[in-house]
């Protein structure tokens, strides 16, 4: 009898298109391959053949880090936007100074706040 493992987590599956790519891979690789081929056809004459083919590759190197690169299930544009937004957008506001009450000069008094009425049990006198 054949037997065919069956995930747990059937939100992690991905539909497969064309070569064992999903939409989303081939979308961003066509785009890959239609912005770093036209780069390599058009300066391999003017710059030689191993200096197209490095830039070819800086031009697609970003194409093909938003294809497959996914962490904790988040593709790469929501991780960026996440750490722009904590980063830039809402920094935390944080205190670096405070008051430190122990380096304050002696003869300062502080004073102190009552809480409250006078001693419990006793009667005011008038």
């Amino acid at each position: 009898m054949a037997f065919v493992s069956v995930p747990k987590d059937l939100t992690k599956v991905k539909n497969k298109v064309v070569l064992n790519l999903t939409k989303r891979q081939l979308i961003c690789l066509t785009i890959a391959a239609a912005i770093g081929l036209p780069f390599y056809f058009l300066t391999r004459g003017a710059i030689g053949t191993s200096n197209a083919a490095t830039g070819m590759v800086l031009l697609m190197l970003p194409a093909f880090l938003f294809a497959m690169y996914e962490k904790d299930g988040l593709p790469l544009e929501k991780i960026l936007w996440n750490i722009i937004t904590v980063k830039v957008l809402n920094p935390a506001i944080r205190r670096y100074e405070i008051e430190n009450l122990y380096e304050l000069p002696e003869n300062v008094a502080v004073p102190k706040e009552k809480k409250g009425g006078g001693r419990r049990g006793k009667k005011k006198k008038r």
